[in-house]
Protein backbone atom coordinates (compact mmCIF):
# COMPACT_ATOMS: atom_id res chain seq x y z
CA UNK A 1 0.00 0.00 0.00
CA UNK A 2 3.12 2.51 0.94
CA UNK A 3 4.48 1.73 -2.63
CA UNK A 4 1.26 2.58 -4.29
CA UNK A 5 1.05 6.02 -2.02
CA UNK A 6 4.53 6.50 -3.55
CA UNK A 7 3.61 5.98 -6.82
CA UNK A 8 0.65 8.09 -7.08
CA UNK A 9 2.45 11.10 -5.60
CA UNK A 10 5.52 10.69 -7.87
CA UNK A 11 2.31 10.61 -10.52
CA UNK A 12 0.75 13.63 -8.83
CA UNK A 13 4.60 15.88 -9.26
CA UNK A 14 5.26 14.81 -12.61
CA UNK A 15 1.67 15.56 -13.57
CA UNK A 16 3.07 19.50 -13.21
CA UNK A 17 5.56 18.69 -15.67
CA UNK A 18 2.86 19.14 -18.31
CA UNK A 19 3.16 15.49 -19.84
CA UNK A 20 0.17 13.43 -20.66
CA UNK A 21 -1.76 10.50 -17.98
CA UNK A 22 -1.08 8.29 -21.14
CA UNK A 23 2.86 9.27 -20.47
CA UNK A 24 2.91 9.30 -17.11
CA UNK A 25 0.60 5.90 -16.13
CA UNK A 26 2.29 4.28 -19.21
CA UNK A 27 5.95 5.69 -18.55
CA UNK A 28 6.82 7.10 -21.99
CA UNK A 29 9.15 9.49 -23.02
CA UNK A 30 7.21 13.06 -23.74
CA UNK A 31 6.56 14.10 -27.89
CA UNK A 32 8.20 17.50 -29.36
CA UNK A 33 6.59 20.46 -27.95
CA UNK A 34 3.31 21.49 -30.02
CA UNK A 35 2.28 24.40 -32.42
CA UNK A 36 1.59 27.77 -30.17
CA UNK A 37 -1.78 28.32 -28.97
CA UNK A 38 -4.37 30.19 -31.29
CA UNK A 39 -4.00 34.08 -31.36
CA UNK A 40 -6.31 36.20 -29.34
CA UNK A 41 -8.73 38.11 -32.37
CA UNK A 42 -10.20 34.22 -32.65
CA UNK A 43 -11.52 33.98 -29.29
CA UNK A 44 -13.33 37.28 -29.56
CA UNK A 45 -15.31 35.52 -32.80
CA UNK A 46 -16.01 32.62 -30.77
CA UNK A 47 -17.84 35.02 -27.94
CA UNK A 48 -19.59 36.69 -30.39
CA UNK A 49 -21.62 33.74 -32.00
CA UNK A 50 -21.96 32.29 -28.35
CA UNK A 51 -24.03 35.81 -27.57
CA UNK A 52 -25.98 35.23 -30.53
CA UNK A 53 -26.94 31.82 -29.39
CA UNK A 54 -27.90 32.17 -25.68
CA UNK A 55 -31.36 32.79 -26.12
CA UNK A 56 -31.08 29.15 -27.88
CA UNK A 57 -29.07 27.93 -25.76
CA UNK A 58 -30.18 23.91 -24.34
CA UNK A 59 -29.30 22.32 -21.23
CA UNK A 60 -26.45 20.40 -20.84
CA UNK A 61 -26.81 16.24 -20.13
CA UNK A 62 -24.62 15.24 -17.26
CA UNK A 63 -23.88 11.24 -18.10
CA UNK A 64 -23.90 9.42 -14.82
CA UNK A 65 -24.74 5.76 -13.90
CA UNK A 66 -27.32 6.21 -11.30
CA UNK A 67 -30.08 4.24 -13.46
CA UNK A 68 -27.91 1.32 -13.59
CA UNK A 69 -26.77 1.96 -9.79
CA UNK A 70 -30.37 1.88 -9.61
CA UNK A 71 -31.28 -1.04 -11.48
CA UNK A 72 -28.95 -3.04 -9.87
CA UNK A 73 -29.81 -2.21 -5.97
CA UNK A 74 -33.01 -3.06 -6.91
CA UNK A 75 -32.56 -6.60 -8.01
CA UNK A 76 -30.52 -6.97 -4.73
CA UNK A 77 -33.02 -4.90 -2.67
CA UNK A 78 -36.34 -4.01 -3.41
CA UNK A 79 -37.30 -1.97 -0.63
CA UNK A 80 -34.00 0.00 -0.44
CA UNK A 81 -33.39 3.21 -1.51
CA UNK A 82 -30.40 5.34 -1.76
CA UNK A 83 -29.86 9.21 -1.36
CA UNK A 84 -28.41 11.60 -4.03
CA UNK A 85 -25.59 12.10 -1.99
CA UNK A 86 -24.93 8.08 -2.00
CA UNK A 87 -25.58 8.02 -5.76
CA UNK A 88 -22.90 10.52 -6.23
CA UNK A 89 -20.34 8.48 -4.48
CA UNK A 90 -21.36 5.45 -6.15
CA UNK A 91 -21.29 7.73 -9.38
CA UNK A 92 -17.83 8.53 -8.66
CA UNK A 93 -16.69 4.99 -7.69
CA UNK A 94 -17.65 3.41 -11.27
CA UNK A 95 -15.60 6.43 -13.00
CA UNK A 96 -12.65 5.70 -11.15
CA UNK A 97 -13.20 1.74 -11.65
CA UNK A 98 -13.57 2.58 -15.37
CA UNK A 99 -10.60 5.36 -15.65
CA UNK A 100 -8.38 2.64 -13.84
CA UNK A 101 -9.01 -0.45 -16.21
CA UNK A 102 -9.11 1.59 -18.95
CA UNK A 103 -5.80 2.85 -18.36
CA UNK A 104 -4.28 -0.20 -17.69
CA UNK A 105 -5.89 -2.31 -20.62
CA UNK A 106 -4.18 0.83 -22.64
CA UNK A 107 -0.97 0.37 -20.49
CA UNK A 108 -0.97 -3.50 -22.13
CA UNK A 109 -2.16 -2.68 -25.58
CA UNK A 110 0.78 -0.48 -25.70
CA UNK A 111 3.22 -2.91 -24.29
CA UNK A 112 2.07 -5.50 -26.50
CA UNK A 113 2.24 -3.13 -29.68
CA UNK A 114 -1.71 -3.23 -30.40
CA UNK A 115 -3.20 -0.44 -31.43
CA UNK A 116 -6.65 -1.85 -30.20
CA UNK A 117 -7.88 -2.87 -26.96
CA UNK A 118 -9.63 -6.23 -27.24
CA UNK A 119 -11.15 -8.08 -24.52
CA UNK A 120 -8.06 -9.55 -23.28
CA UNK A 121 -6.46 -6.53 -22.45
CA UNK A 122 -9.75 -6.04 -20.05
CA UNK A 123 -9.68 -9.36 -18.75
CA UNK A 124 -5.88 -9.00 -18.15
CA UNK A 125 -6.79 -5.20 -16.66
CA UNK A 126 -9.43 -6.54 -14.29
CA UNK A 127 -6.83 -9.42 -12.65
CA UNK A 128 -4.83 -6.83 -12.46
CA UNK A 129 -6.57 -4.54 -10.27
CA UNK A 130 -9.03 -6.49 -8.30
CA UNK A 131 -8.20 -8.65 -5.70
CA UNK A 132 -8.91 -12.37 -5.74
CA UNK A 133 -12.11 -13.24 -5.50
CA UNK A 134 -13.53 -10.28 -6.71
CA UNK A 135 -11.72 -10.58 -10.04
CA UNK A 136 -12.67 -13.84 -10.48
CA UNK A 137 -16.20 -13.27 -10.15
CA UNK A 138 -15.89 -9.84 -12.04
CA UNK A 139 -13.82 -11.64 -14.98
CA UNK A 140 -17.04 -14.56 -15.03
CA UNK A 141 -19.67 -12.08 -15.16
CA UNK A 142 -17.91 -10.03 -18.32
CA UNK A 143 -17.22 -13.34 -20.28
CA UNK A 144 -21.12 -13.93 -19.67
CA UNK A 145 -21.81 -10.37 -20.78
CA UNK A 146 -19.68 -10.37 -23.76
CA UNK A 147 -21.37 -14.20 -24.60
CA UNK A 148 -24.78 -12.90 -24.24
CA UNK A 149 -23.97 -9.82 -26.33
CA UNK A 150 -22.36 -11.21 -29.12
CA UNK A 151 -25.20 -14.17 -29.57
CA UNK A 152 -27.78 -11.64 -29.70
CA UNK A 153 -26.11 -9.96 -32.69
Amino acid sequence: MKNSNVLMRQLELEGSSGSSWAQQVCRLPEPAKSAPAPKKGSEKAVTKAQKKDSKKRKRSRKESYSMYVYKALKQVHLDTGISSKAMGIMNSFVNDVFERIAGEASCLAHYNKHLTITYREIQTAVRLLLPGELAKHAVSEGTEAVTKYTSSK
